[in-house]
């Protein structure tokens, strides 16, 4: 059980749901259904969906007007100094005049309007978008793929702890009879003392199993709740019982004979796509790019701060025109980001020929596992059956003094060991199917 347990590990929230609205009980379903609302790597994963979205339109608008306007104001402490050939004011030839030109402050506003109309990136960006958010999409499916198997062990592990500590408990009561039996008889003589040591341990043993239930009942209780985004202090019952689930597993009809849908393919087959697209982007960087652009100044001279002033004097200008990007040489170095990018793309080729392959090992062995879970749920069956008719039989046999206490005490343990071997093949029934449609991806 601490094995399966720790997968719950890696998906522990914080507490999120208000008391005053958090159900009394649970079944499985609405379990799932629950943390599927509350749990904050669920909450993570769907935000980053929402990113996705957001990210769609900021790569869109790029291909839209751009509006920019821009304020200015400069003072020139110390304005510089041009000589100017002396002779151009009636000096001598070959003298230069100090002039200083313009004024010691301006203040310049103008606004510019951009518009791209063509570059290589901005397409290949555009036609990204929709495999930007397949790939988000997909990324929000496996999350919650996994936080569902988490819940659905979670919950199974409750249920087999509380049935473990049940039975013990059962078991523990008619031992704590036959003890007291066993000892009346000792006081009269009538079996050794042995038999009554016998019993007792047994017990010992039964009494620190039902501890370590009790024990394993609450931590499987808590990690289920952390699950779901619960409080610790809360205590809702659950509903759905370990062999009605295991019925339910066992009669439901599920199609596991395609594993082409797993979710693990699908994110590598995005990953193909996505390096793809980033082949198509280094070498569309080599293309030229065109913009136009529209744009209005005014500018404003002064000696002294007068820009507030209704008798500041303004200029103004505007311009139009095309602006061409032409990338010539680059010192080979976007021949090198696109053989980089080829290289990438055919890691991804390989990686999606590799992850086909493993599912499709995972997938024989997940149904190969949900079919030797079934069997052995069957024999655990027959096997407790069996167990507790010998148990019995050997009781009758130990007060009617036909056998010995040694006896009785092996056929006693071999039926507790009968009947948790029961419950773990119960568990295992559901979690081998759990696994086997988290692969094919068929899931109900």
């Amino acid at each position: 059980m601490k094995q399966n347990l720790f997968i719950a590990s890696f998906f522990l929230v914080a507490f999120c749901a208000k008391a005053q609205d958090i159900p009394q009980s649970f079944s499985l379903q609405e379990a799932i259904n629950w943390g599927m609302q509350y749990n904050r790597t669920l909450k993570s994963a769907s935000l980053e969906f929402q990113k996705a979205h957001k990210q769609k339109w900021k790569t869109i608008s790029i291909g839209f007007p751009q509006i920019n306007a821009n304020l200015q104001y400069q003072n020139n402490i110390e304005q510089p100094v041009s000589l100017i050939p002396a002779q151009f004011f009636g000096g001598n030839e070959g003298e230069f005049a100090e002039v200083v030109f313009g004024t010691q402050q301006t203040a310049m506003g103008m606004v510019e309007l951009n518009q791209l109309l063509f570059d290589g990136t901005y397409v290949v960006g555009v036609q990204g978008i929709r495999h930007y958010i397949e790939t988000a999409a997909n990324v929000l499916e496996k999350t919650q793929l996994e936080v569902k198997k988490a819940i659905v062990a979670s919950y199974v592990n409750a249920l087999v702890a509380q049935e473990s500590l049940d039975i013990l408990n059962k078991n523990a009561a008619a031992l704590d009879k036959n003890l007291k039996e066993t000892e009346a008889l000792m006081t009269n003589g009538f079996v050794e003392e042995e038999s009554v040591e016998q019993l007792r341990l047994t017990r010992s043993s039964l009494k620190s199993q039902v501890n370590y239930a009790q024990k394993s009942v609450e931590l499987a209780n808590n990690v289920l709740k952390l699950l779901l985004g619960i409080e610790i202090s809360e205590t809702p019952e659950l509903t759905d019982a370990l062999d009605s689930l295991v019925a339910k597993e066992l009669l439901e009809e599920n199609d596991s004979s395609n594993y082409a849908n797993n979710i693990d393919i699908r994110l590598a087959e995005n990953n193909v796509t996505s390096e793809s697209l980033l082949y198509r982007l280094e070498r569309a960087k080599a293309l030229p790019s065109f913009s136009a652009f529209l744009n209005g100044m005014y500018m404003g001279n002064s000696d002294t701060f007068t820009f507030t002033e209704a008798s500041q004097k303004w200029f103004g200008s505007s311009a139009f025109g095309l602006r061409v990007r032409v990338p010539i040489f680059s010192s080979l170095g976007r021949t090198a980001s696109s053989q980089k990018a080829k290289l990438s793309l055919m890691q991804a080729e390989n990686q999606l020929i590799e992850t086909k392959a493993k599912i499709f090992v995972d997938w024989q062995n997940a149904l190969n596992n949900f079919t030797l879970a079934k069997e052995n749920y069957q024999t655990a069956q027959e096997n407790v059956s069996l167990a507790e008719r010998i148990e019995q039989k050997n009781t009758t046999k130990f007060f009617e003094g036909l056998v010995g206490s040694f006896e009785l005490r092996q056929a006693q343990v071999q039926l507790y060991q009968a009947q948790q071997n029961l419950i773990q093949s119960m568990r295992q029934v559901i979690i081998d199917k759990t696994n086997l449609e988290t692969i094919t991806n068929n899931s109900q």
